[in-house]
């Protein structure tokens, strides 16, 4: 990742329930949590857990250890962290890889939880 983050275009922020309608509508969820944060806010179900320090082997189409869900540049996908510290730098690093449909969840995964306890 030799580009710099503050140099990516900024990925679009959306609210958790807003997040939660574009996965129902068929995005890809894509949480980015750390272990230790997944453990203590809990997991969200049917997200795809995604290392943000292996972004390169993760969606490289020519990687075999590529998430497969993310077919092509087109699909679309959802981002969850702890917060949009998180989120966002790994939203940006996907749409400067040229993926088109990238938000981010404002809130992150309390947010996405939030709407559980609703």
């Amino acid at each position: 990742m030799s580009e710099n983050v503050e140099t990516r275009p900024e990925a679009p922020l959306v609210n958790a329930a807003q997040a939660r309608q574009r996965v129902a509508d068929g995005a890809v969820l894509l949480d980015t949590r750390s272990p230790g944060g997944r453990e203590k806010t809990g997991p969200i179900d049917g997200a795809i857990i995604v290392d943000r320090d292996n972004l390169d082997a993760e969606f490289d189409f020519g990687s075999p250890a590529r998430h497969a869900e993310v077919a092509s540049l087109d699909t679309p996908i959802v981002v969850v962290c702890g917060s949009v510290n998180g989120s966002g730098p790994v939203a940006q690093n996907l749409i400067a890889r040229g993926f088109v449909n990238v938000v981010h969840v404002e809130g992150g995964a309390p947010a996405w939880h939030e709407l559980d306890a609703e």
